[in-house]
Order: structure tokens, then C-alpha cells, then sequence
């Protein structure tokens, strides 16, 4: 939703009161975190104990969502929820830009009003989040909302002697404002890439692909505003604040300001945003790689010259990538999120988007989602399983309120290790391992009570890791979605899962018989091509049983 509606629905984990006591986890002394502008990953600190601000750039809301946007969304709702689970009160932004010259020309080429078709794609942007998982923002504003906010941004650095407002012969002003980099030494600090000691894959893919103040000709990305290509800027490197309208565009696409009428140049709505909801200085300013130039870059120097304090550290989510290539639409390989969702359910999408760390590009393939979905089968029959045993689940307020403290430590080093994904999916599926070896051993153990406890322990940590990643299958928006399955209550099973049942359970006959029968090579081969498809076979008195791997 856009600033104009009040938040809905907001619980504790999302909106935390201010009269709520905040009791950040010692796991949180060792968080470490990239930052973009320095190319290392260094110790996080908060400016401010126990709360942490973060900003990310929304979507321009011109047509309907592709996984590309979605990516991003998944990668920081990851680094928000961690943040949660370390114990931080955080407050997360996330702006809409909803005008735009792209709205603008779309609109009117459909026929549209143009804020009529912001709002529409606006709300396919929040429907494909919540199907996807991503919580709500703490404020969600939209730039329109905001016109006053950027003003007098605008103001402050004119009156500062950064920015100039381009007149016409008769001295009048014309609308166009410009920002002055020369006027500004510090602009490139972002993007410009500087030497580190280490050599850091990631920081080198970045400058390889993204963007940058260093790169040269044209940017396929980042297509030139014809504002900035006016030859009434005094050096080329100059972008816009503020910018005339175009003859084209409606009057009510217009705003009167000391500098004449027209609408914000693109990158000042975030800085006017993020002062706004942030204040004086912030944690995290986030985004796609795309927008670290000259967006980023752009939007630090005006915010600096305004005279407010940027982001303290800045980071960036690499793309989805097609044989290669950036996703998106301008070049016309965007996927949208429906018709992924109408082949693949929505866990099994988010996991896949969220299956590496926010730094690494993310190759988007069949195979992806064919080992998403293996990864959902693992998870869901483990938490299946373990929930028939106990006779019941663990509550969402147990797995919820679980600390960082009190999950596995190869789990916690992963997710401090500037939120490593792939490490943390890792001690998921280890977790996993375990409680199906405890499951399996459940009927010979004596000492039944305790081994009741130990599988009960091994469930509620999975779900806890899996609820900070966003996939326990018990949580919104998977219930309802209907992508728990079986595991909802500990006694059903999912049709999926009878169906795996009963053609396991006829190839587990066929081998006993053939060991009944001393037919051991049968027996064997049996065996084998289970364990090829994946399924781990544990032989006991009682006879053997079946996990996935």
C-alpha cells in the first residue's frame, strides 16, 4: 500500500511497538555484511542499539511484476527477517515510484490515466509479495505522495550551491533543475571500484556487469533521461532534480514549484523518502545492482549535499540471470511472476529465488525449480513425519519466537556470514539428516520419552531455521495456499506424499521378498535405484523405512 492508506494487519514482527522491549541475541556480535561502496564485508554495527533502519528501493510500478523484481524483494526480505530473528526492532522502507516518463508513455499509449495504471500495477506488485512471502514494509510510500518532501530537498541544495535552475531568455525559470557534480568531490564514491587486499569474487562480478561511474559508452540497464541529455546542463555528469514537462504530458502530471513547473527528476524521491521515514542518517540502503549507477551514486551525492548523512552501508542484490544475461524486460526476457506461479507453487518460487546469497547472480533454469521443488519434498516430509511421531506440531509461536541464540551454530555462522543462504540451506538439510536418522531409530529406542524429546528438538529447530528464510510450510502465506500439505497437522498426508508412499512402499516388499528369498543381488538393485532417486533407506528389526535424502 502507498502512504496515503494507513498499514494494515501489522503484527509484532513487523511493526514493533516502541514501548516493546528490544533483546538483541549475542548472535548478533557476529554479523558481517558487504558493503558496496567500500567492495568488504566489515563488522555490522547499528547506528542506533537494538534498531535498525533499511530503505530499499521499490518498484516502478509501469507493468506487471517479473521474477527479476521479485528477486530482489526475496533477497532483503531475507536480510530484514534475519535482522528480526537476531532481535532488532527494524524499520523497513520500501518506496513505490508511481510517475514516471515510462508510466507516463504507457499510460497514455493504452489509453490510461497514468496514475489509474500505476495503481493497478502497483497492486500487482503487492499481490505478487504476499503470495510470495515477503512481509509487508514497515511504510510503503509512494513518490507522489512525497512532492513537498522533495521540494524542499531540492531547496536545500540549492541553497547549499550544489544544484542550479536553468532560466529562459527572459530570466524566468523553466522548470528544469540540474544537480552541479563538479560542486561535489565526493560524487563516484559509491560506484568507483577500489582496491582491497583480497580478491572478492562477487565485488568483481559486480563491476563486470553492473553499471558503474568508471564504465563508458552506452548502458543497455539504464537507458539515458532525456532531461539529462539537455544541452542546457553545465557538465555532462549533471542529472535532474527537478524537470519541465514534456508537451506530452497531462496537466495533472504537473507541480508548481519555486523553480518552475514540472515533476521530480528519478533519483531525488528516494532521498527525500528515506530522510523522510529514516531521518538523519540510516543502516542499510538496498536495492537491485542495476540501480547502483547511476541511481545510487546520484541519489548519495544530493543527499550528502543537502547536508544529511547517507546510508550507512550499502548493499546490493545481483540479478536473475537467463543463459547469462540480466532478466528483464527491455530486453525482452522478463518471466512474470504469474506465469511462473502457474506452474510451480509459490514456496517452491521463493525458494528458488532466495536459494543464493543476495551477492551471487541467480541463474534462472528449469532445473532451478526442479531442485526447489526436491528441496520442498525434503522439507515437507521430514516436518510431515516427525509430526505424526509427536502426534502434533510445534506451535508457529514456539518456531517464532525461537532466538538466533538458540539455533544450530553452523546455521547462525552462515546467516552472519553476510546472510550466506546457501550455507544456512545447507544446515537445514544437515538438521534434516538427523531428525530422520532419530525418526528412523524412534521404534527401537527404550527410552522412548527422551527420543520423543530429541526428534521434538530436531522439528523445532528445522522450522525455526526454515521460518527465518521465510518456508516454514506451517506459516502464512503457505497454509493457505495450501502448500503445507500433509504436514498441517501431524496426521494427514498430502496426495503427493500417499502416492510417493505407496510406490515406495511396493519396491521396499519386492526387496524384502528378494532377501527373504537370498536373492541378495536382487535385493541390491532394488536398493540402489532408490537411492539414485533419492531416497535414503534405513534397514531395522521392525523392518526398514524411507526418507528423502
Amino acid at each position: 500500500m502507498g502512504n496515503s492508506q494507513e498499514p494494515q494487519d501489522f503484527n509484532i514482527s513487523v511493526m514493533p511497538s516502541s514501548l516493546t522491549p528490544v533483546h538483541v541475541a549475542k548472535a548478533a556480535e557476529g554479523l558481517n555484511l558487504y558493503d558496496t561502496a567500500s567492495h568488504q564485508v566489515s563488522h555490522f554495527v547499528p547506528l542506533k542499539s537494538g534498531e535498525v533502519g533499511i530503505y530499499v528501493c521499490g518498484a516502478t510500478v509501469q507493468s506487471s511484476p517479473h521474477i527479476g523484481h521479485i528477486r530482489a524483494a526475496v533477497a532483503f526480505d531475507i536480510v530484514r527477517r534475519w535482522f528480526l530473528k537476531l532481535g532488532y526492532k527494524v524499520t523497513f522502507v520500501r518506496n513505490v515510484t508511481d510517475i514516471d516518463d515510462k508510466i507516463l508513455v504507457k499510460a497514455a499509449a493504452a489509453g490510461q490515466s497514468w496514475w489509474a495504471r500505476a495503481y493497478y500495477y502497483e497492486r500487482e506488485f503487492t499481490e505478487a509479495y504476499n503470495t510470495l512471502g515477503v512481509l509487508p514494509p514497515t511504510v510503503e510510500p509512494r513518490a507522489t505522495g512525497h512532492m513537498s518532501d522533495m521540494i524542499d530537498l531540492i531547496q536545500r541544495i540549492l541553497d547549499n550551491g550544489h544544484g542550479y535552475v536553468v532560466t529562459d531568455a527572459d530570466g524566468k525559470p523553466t522548470g528544469n533543475v540540474y544537480f552541479d557534480v563538479a560542486s561535489w568531490p565526493h560524487y563516484g564514491e559509491l560506484t568507483h571500484q577500489k582496491q582491497t587486499s583480497e580478491v572478492d569474487e562477487a565485488a568483481a562480478v559486480a563491476d563486470r556487469m553492473g553499471p558503474s561511474v568508471d564504465a563508458t559508452g552506452a548502458d543497455k540497464y539504464n537507458p539515458v533521461d532525456p532531461a539529462d541529455a539537455s544541452p542546457d546542463k553545465h557538465d555532462p555528469r549533471d542529472f535532474a532534480l527537478w524537470k519541465a514537462p514534456k508537451d506530452t504530458d497531462p496537466e495533472d502530471a504537473r507541480w508548481s514549484t519555486p523553480f518552475g513547473v514540472g515533476r521530480p527528476g528519478w533519483h531525488i524521491e528516494c532521498s527525500a523518502m528515506s530522510h523522510r521515514y529514516l531521518g538523519d542518517g540510516f543502516d542499510i540502503h538496498g536495492g537491485g545492482l542495476d540501480l547502483r549507477f547511476p541511481h545510487h551514486e546520484n541519489e548519495m551525492a544530493q543527499t550528502r549535499a543537502a547536508g544529511y548523512p547517507s546510508a550507512a552501508r550499502w548493499m546490493h542484490s545481483a540479478w536473475v540471470t537467463a543463459k547469462g544475461e540480466k532478466m528483464s524486460k527491455s530486453l525482452g526476457t522478463g518471466l512474470s511472476v504469474p506465469s511462473v506461479l502457474a506452474e510451480h507453487s509459490a514456496w517452491v518460487v521463493r525458494y528458488a529465488l532466495g536459494s543464493v546469497q543476495y551477492r551471487s547472480m541467480l541463474e534462472w533454469s528449469d532445473q532451478a525449480l526442479v531442485e526447489a521443488q526436491a528441496a520442498y519434498d525434503r522439507v515437507s516430509n521430514f516436518i510431515e513425519r516427525a509430526g505424526v511421531a509427536l502426534g502434533g506440531q510445534p506451535s508457529r509461536e514456539e518456531v517464532t519466537t525461537v532466538s538466533a541464540d538458540d539455533l544450530p551454530a553452523d546455521f547462525v555462522a552462515a546467516m552472519n556470514d553476510d546472510v550466506n543462504v546457501s550455507g544456512a540451506t545447507a544446515a537445514i538439510f544437515t538438521a534434516i539428516r538427523s531428525g530422520n536418522t532419530l525418526l528412523s531409530q524412534l521404534a527401537d529406542r527404550a527410552d522412548s520419552e527422551t527420543a520423543k524429546a530429541e526428534v521434538r528438538e530436531a522439528l523445532l529447530a528445522v522450522r525455526a531455521m526454515l521460518d527465518t528464510l521465510g518456508l516454514d510450510p506451517l506459516a502464512e502465506p503457505w497454509v493457505s495456499a495450501g502448500a503445507a500439505g500433509g504436514a498441517a497437522d501431524g496426521t494427514a498426508e498430502s496426495p503427493e506424499h500417499a502416492a510417493l508412499e505407496a510406490l515406495i512402499a511396493e519396491q521396499l516388499n519386492a526387496r524384502a521378498e528378494a532377501r527373504k528369498a537370498k536373492d541378495f543381488a536382487k535385493a541390491d538393485q532394488i536398493r540402489d535405484a532408490l537411492t539414485e532417486a533419492g531416497i535414503a533407506i534405513e534397514d531395522g528389526p521392525q523392518g526398514s523405512t524411507w526418507s528423502l535424502k
